[in-house]
């Protein structure tokens, strides 16, 4: 007998907390696959009688439902939930309020749904991927781990250079308004969508193919309504500067308020990072990474060839680069694809470089994968192997035509990085792509990725050696020097050519212009001798040719005049922005107003033109806050504002601060707030 059902209660705010999407809001109900949800069903006459009433089920997603391709399901009431596909049960006692526990299967599809009762009363919901649930492939089985990967609406991203990591604050914001309604969007302006809806709606219950679609989705390369689009140019006309990104949250909003066009623009931890928040905000775990010194092969021979004539400088034509540093995200899950053993982080990269199966998208590759040299995996293992592996050699093309191989110690694929767990702190990650460098496991997985080991091509220690050092408090607006130590180990006379260059650098490794140099012809260096060489670098030279990175590679190349051997160093420095000190005024508590008081010392010898601070936070702002200073800021005094803002939740917040100004742009800063209730 069918109930005769009068209204129904969706039991948002209950449903939604016992699933973990409470921070999206209780106004509508959004729950997880493999995890029972509850209605509430009151009746206009009649009660429910077990065993005797029934109740006809059908839960759809997509344009095209059908149950072949798992987005229908058709169910009616069972004694017991079965969490191991879709069901459904009554939980109260018989009269005439129906408690109706509905569980949808833990492969369900993501997405939209529509839930129809015999086949007239209709309510929608949101189903989204569950890390608690053990039957889900994205199954997490640590709290601690969770609230990190999942829950965790900020985090810190890290960038600068291998000796000199830093840390910067990002606003995820995957649980803020609108955000996890542009996220579903994305899925569905994906091109596999608009070819064949129903089976791209099938395949969002494959964690592996969504993350792939996201992948190639947070670019807009393919010109397929992708989220942002890439510039690594000077000038960012008809956008804005990468650096200028404090979170995802507006980044998202303004693509989804703007008819899906691309926003303008984004780099690599950029790209990364909104990754992050849609992976986030539809159930799957997700980090960001940072791996310094990362290769780009663009022919997969997994060898970085750099050509260098006697003056130390790069030649630019060949497309293999070696970046600064390059971010991507890493996921969690279960893959059923490779042999037993390959689950877990797994890493797909959103920022364009090379194309695969003829979109610009890369991974999901397991780490695993990475580390044994097992190249053959799917998604895209060679390139991310060799990001993290490739070999790095130089060549120095003399005037005469003729070549030799430069011996240089530098090394791709180091401190790759990620915040800790519960904690602001840099977690070192490298043992989880790759064995250590020179370790008889190093060898063997090069041999089983079919390419020279490392260790055949160590060579004896040279008759030359130069190192680069650098002198304390290496800031911007600084004079500095830096210093180039040659040896000679022979036990002969050397007349040698130094050449000792610097010059300002993007992240991605885009060589700029120059910021200092110094070529000496006729070097003299005894049996065992040491020679310290300094290099001036003045701010009234480097200031005009930095680019927002801060970067200055130092190269000194050492050339023998007798034999034309030839060796080199090579080092990044990050110039250091001043400091933003951050004061809260007033006890942080939910729903009252809060002051930040803000101050940063201009540490240039010229005045600062057009400041402003800008502020942004998770339960903290809702969106971004600007505050413009009246007045320049002169060399060596203070900008100081005070900026308000009303907390919306309790609990552990980030507050990111960024300044900005015409000749100091986008300096980062950040404070912890605990909000109490």
């Amino acid at each position: 007998m069918a109930l005769d059902i009068g209204t129904w209660d969706l039991a948002c705010q209950f449903n939604n907390t016992d699933h973990h999407t409470e921070l999206n809001g209780t106004d509508r109900l959004i729950v997880r696959r493999g995890q029972a949800f509850t209605i509430n069903l009151y009746l206009n006459s009649g009660s429910y009688q077990p065993g005797y009433s029934q109740l006809h089920i059908t839960a759809e997603t997509g344009p095209q439902p059908e149950e072949q391709y798992g987005t229908r399901a058709v169910l009616g009431l069972s004694d017991e939930i079965d969490d191991t596909r879709w069901s459904a049960g009554v939980s109260s006692p018989s009269g005439d309020t129906v408690c109706l526990s509905v569980c949808a299967a833990p492969d369900a599809p993501i997405g939209r749904y529509v839930l129809t009762l015999d086949g007239h009363i209709q309510f929608d919901f949101i189903l989204l991927f569950n890390p608690w649930c053990p039957r889900d492939v994205v199954y997490m089985d640590s709290e601690e781990k969770l609230a990190e990967y999942v829950l965790a609406q900020d985090g810190i991203i890290f960038r600068g250079d291998v000796e000199y990591p830093v840390p910067l604050a990002w606003y995820f914001g995957q649980f803020e308004e609108g955000i996890l309604d542009a996220c579903l969007r994305i899925l569905d302006m994906n091109p596999k969508h608009s070819r064949n809806p129903g089976k791209d709606c099938s395949g969002r219950r494959n964690v592996i193919y969504v993350t792939r679609v996201l992948s190639a989705m947070i670019n807009s390369n393919d010109r397929d309504y992708g989220v942002l689009e890439g510039c690594w140019k000077d000038t960012f006309e008809g956008g804005v500067s990468p650096m200028s990104w404090r979170g995802s949250v507006q980044i998202l909003r303004t693509w989804s308020s703007t008819s899906c066009l691309p926003v303008r623009y984004g780099q690599c931890w950029v790209f990364a990072a909104v990754a992050c928040t849609v992976s986030r905000a539809l159930g799957i775990p997700c980090r960001v990474v940072t791996n310094f010194y990362s290769a780009h092969d663009t022919n997969s021979n997994l060898v970085i060839e750099r050509y260098l004539n006697e003056k130390g400088e790069i030649d630019s034509s060949t497309r293999d680069m070696i970046w600064n540093y390059h971010c991507w995200v890493e996921s969690w899950m279960t893959r059923p694809d490779p042999p037993p053993g390959f689950d877990g982080w797994q890493a797909s990269d959103p920022t364009p470089q090379e194309k695969s199966e003829g979109v610009f998208c890369c991974g999901p590759v397991p780490l695993r994968a990475i580390k044994e040299g097992e190249l053959t995996f799917k998604y895209d293992a060679p390139f991310v192997f060799a990001e993290v592996n490739a070999d790095l050699v130089h060549i120095l093309k003399y005037n005469d035509g003729s070549t030799r191989k430069i011996v240089n110690e530098q090394k791709v694929g180091q401190k790759i990085s990620t915040k800790s767990v519960g904690r602001d702190a840099r977690e070192d990650i490298t043992h989880l792509y790759k064995y250590p460098e020179g370790s008889v496991e190093e060898r063997q997985v090069f041999e089983k990725a079919n390419h020279q080991s490392k260790l055949h091509q160590q060579q004896a220690k040279p008759g030359l050696q130069i190192t680069i050092k650098l002198s304390t408090g290496i800031r911007k607006g600084c004079d500095f020097d830096v210093f180039a130590i040659v040896t000679n180990n022979t036990e002969e006379d050397k007349k040698c050519r130094l050449v000792f260059a610097s010059r300002a650098v993007s992240y991605n490794g885009v060589i700029g212009r120059e910021c200092g140099f110094k070529d000496l012809l006729n070097l003299e260096l005894a049996p065992g001798g040491e020679r310290k060489v300094p290099l001036r670098l003045n701010y009234s030279q480097y200031c005009n040719n930095l680019t927002e990175d801060n970067l200055i590679r130092l190269g000194a190349l050492l050339i023998d005049c007798s034999t034309k051997e030839a060796v080199m160093a090579m080092r990044d420095i990050v110039l250091d922005d001043p400091e933003i000190k951050i004061r809260i005024l007033g006890e942080p508590k939910e729903k009252r107003k809060l002051a930040a008081e803000l101050t940063l010392q201009n540490p240039l010898p010229e005045t600062l033109q057009g400041c402003c601070f800008t502020i942004e936070g998770a339960n903290l702002t809702g969106s971004s806050i600007t505050e413009k200073l009246e007045s320049p800021i002169e060399p060596g005094q203070e900008a100081k504002v005070i900026m308000y803002f009303t907390p919306t939740q309790s609990g552990l917040c980030k507050l990111v601060v960024d300044f900005d100004s015409d000749k100091l742009g986008h300096v980062r800063g950040y404070k912890n707030v605990i909000i109490g209730k």
